[in-house]
């Protein structure tokens, strides 16, 4: 298979992370350089929203992190322990089926005889190739990758590089938790649909997407320190000014990957409010910052949230 060739680890891990990075630009693209430090407020990237019923916490999520990333700070696993239902994007476990990760490839590759070469323009195949090479891998081996998820098996690679692990994001440390302390999960989206945000963009928005991605990945090393320090130090502004300048050029894409989505979760956040047991939803950050986040629409509609 292509996918096993690139990997020494087993495909299906492989694909697993895979399936999880495919949204990383939903945090807002953690890659784009600043001019200034982050600068924290002595918070995190977590807030409490209280109700009538119940309290709702929002954890901004980092969906790879490094070994030591770990532990986490107090406030945000006494959030956890203080909740009887914790809230995710996506069962993570359905991403590690057989017919899911069939399903995705069936979406990222092209039919025999077809390549990525005759697809995107003659600039961002060159461009492709540059990276292609620097990861150390060849065309060869990949030219049957749709745009989209090409992107996303370069970005996996770097990553790795850099001692990012996808076992170590915030979303897979707390699933693997609350499984495992039997609390209720409940999921804001199938993977299915998670899997159709990207493998079923157009050509054009494919490309777009791409080239982003390669863009990113000019940067991805130095500024990978530069996100996670904001997002250890609750900085919002230093993330959001990440995530604007990296969306500046495709705002249909950031429509497609966030605002859509976060508006589409209002409804089932403002149920959970109605309820008994307090509650902590696990998104990724950039679904929490900037003008029609979730917590930004939550407040148009009289919610009063606290960063902590």
């Amino acid at each position: 298979m292509i996918i096993a060739h690139l990997f020494k680890r087993k495909s299906s891990q492989w694909l697993f992370g895979l399936a999880v990075i495919a949204l990383v630009w939903a945090i807002g693209s953690i890659l784009y350089a600043r001019e200034r430090p982050a600068t924290g407020n002595g918070n995190h990237f977590l807030w409490s929203m209280k109700t009538a019923r119940n309290s709702i916490y929002f954890l901004g999520s980092i969906h790879l992190l490094k070994r030591d990333s770990y532990p986490l700070a107090a406030e945000i696993e006494n959030a956890y322990e203080d909740c009887a239902s914790i809230v995710f994007e996506t069962d993570l476990d359905a991403m590690k089926d057989p017919a899911f990760q069939a399903r995705m490839l069936s979406l990222g590759l092209y039919p025999e005889g077809q390549t990525i070469e005759q697809d995107i323009s003659h600039e961002t195949y060159e461009a492709l190739k540059e990276k292609v090479k620097a990861a150390g891998l060849s065309m060869a081996h990949l030219a049957r990758f749709r745009p989209w998820i090409l992107g996303q098996t370069l970005t996996v690679i770097e990553l790795q590089r850099l001692g990012f692990d996808i076992m170590y994001g915030i979303d897979t440390y707390f699933f693997s938790k609350a499984r495992q302390d039997k609390k209720r999960m409940i999921f804001l989206e199938s993977a299915e649909y998670q899997l159709k945000l990207l493998g079923e963009m157009d050509r054009s928005d494919q490309e777009d997407f791409l080239r982003q991605t390669l863009k990113e990945l000019e940067v991805i090393g130095e500024m990978a320190p530069d996100m996670l320090n904001a997002w250890e130090t609750g900085d919002i502004d230093g993330l959001s000014e990440m995530m604007t300048i990296s969306f500046e050029d495709h705002p249909e894409i950031h429509d497609r990957l966030v605002t859509r989505r976060n508006k589409a979760w209002i409804s089932r956040i403002g149920n959970l409010a109605h309820q008994d047991g307090n509650v902590l939803i696990i998104v990724g950050a950039g679904h929490l910052i900037g003008k029609e986040s979730v917590l930004d629409l939550l407040e148009e509609r009289g919610y009063k949230i606290e960063q902590r």
